[in-house]
């Protein structure tokens, strides 16, 4: 798509400036050590921006 010099229609991720009013979670798997199938878990949403608002995925 570089190369055509064409780009997405959707709104591009502003990853590199923080947001001031959101907190900050710790990171609780820091010291642990995982030792068995199942002890974490894992989960990620996903927002897509569309004409009549935005929907959300969660994985």
């Amino acid at each position: 798509m570089k190369r055509m010099g064409i780009e997405a229609l959707y709104r591009k991720a502003n990853t590199s400036r923080r947001n001031q009013e959101r907190r900050i979670y710790p990171y609780l798997l820091r010291d642990l050590t995982i030792i068995r199938p199942n002890q974490v878990w894992a989960m990620g949403t996903i927002y897509i921006p569309m004409k009549k608002g935005d929907r959300s995925i969660s994985l």
